[in-house]
């Protein structure tokens, strides 16, 4: 009776079949090289383990390469449609900004920290939860011990505030 071959001795028999068989699927020769090398890693790990023996190895070593293969060809798939769709506007980049926008804009940020500034401490916390922290008016009325309706005009008189200060440029601005 002929001994059983080794794993790497299956691999190595059948490795330049194996590229050829998983380059249709995978699209690519260097790409399938390392789809093979991935099935022998797992093909070899389970060498030592009884319950991992297997009549045809040859036959499973081709399956593995098979939904390896597969499973690139898939991902990849997937990766292509994403990068095809157009970006969300957030992921676009700006047009940077002029020096005098970028002036403007941290007068405007200026104003804005001034106004948070001179609201009262509840009023602050409430249009900060809701604008920033995402809250709901019933969480800031909770955390306010307040009625939702008085959360909802802390937030409404803050917000009103920041506007009015953003809405005045000072001179020459």
């Amino acid at each position: 009776m002929k001994p059983a071959a080794s794993r790497s001795d299956v691999f190595l028999s059948n490795r330049a079949a194996l590229v050829d068989f998983a380059t249709p699927i995978v699209g690519d020769r260097a790409r399938a090289e390392d789809v093979v090398q991935e099935a022998f890693l797992r093909f070899a790990s389970a060498e030592d383990r009884p319950e991992a023996r297997v009549e045809k190895p040859a036959a499973y070593l081709y399956r593995i390469v098979r939904n390896l293969a597969l499973d690139w060809a898939r991902r990849r798939a997937v990766e292509q449609r994403r990068q095809a769709e157009a970006p969300l506007w957030w992921m676009r980049p700006r047009a940077p900004r002029t020096p005098e926008q970028e002036l403007l804009h941290r007068q405007d940020l200026d104003r804005v920290a001034a106004a948070l500034a001179e609201l009262a401490p509840e009023a602050r916390l409430a249009v900060e939860m809701h604008r920033f922290g995402g809250y709901s008016l019933g969480e800031i009325a909770e955390r306010l011990n307040t009625s939702v309706p008085t959360a909802h005009r802390l937030v409404r008189d803050a917000l009103v505030k920041i506007a009015l200060r953003l809405g005045t440029r000072p001179e020459g601005g």
